[in-house]
């Protein structure tokens, strides 16, 4: 009886740990978007329109660019033009409207904690 029970833990073990979640990142390097963000204790929208080179987003009756640099087809970094603040993104996983992605600044600067978020995207259609 034991020996069944650990069979069968070991293979549940076995095919769990194979699970990848879905990540067909292709379809959302362009396109518009729109997520929430936290801002103190308030909740907040946002939108963004993102090609193959830039990223425009508008968010608290303001407008931000930012160029787009893809390492690969889930992983890029915006740069925003003014500041030259950059941010690495990483898709981690989609659906048939959206995605969600882990975000941390591209410089590490080894006096900061490095932080890193996560954040839902909505493709407007």
């Amino acid at each position: 009886m034991v020996k069944k029970i650990a069979a069968l833990i070991i293979t549940c073990l076995l095919f769990s740990s194979c699970y990848q979640p879905e990540r067909d990142c292709e379809k959302y390097k362009t396109g518009s978007f729109k997520f929430t963000y936290e801002l103190g204790e308030t909740v907040k929208e946002g939108k963004f329109t993102r090609d193959e080179k830039y990223s425009v987003d508008y968010y608290e009756n303001k407008i931000d660019s930012a160029t787009v640099r893809w390492f690969n087809d889930c992983e890029f970094v915006l740069q925003d033009i003014h500041s030259k603040t950059a941010i690495h993104y990483k898709i981690i996983s989609t659906t048939d409207s959206s995605y969600t992605f882990q975000y941390k600044s591209a410089v590490k600067d080894p006096n900061k904690e490095l932080i890193v978020k996560t954040g839902t995207a909505f493709k407007i259609k």
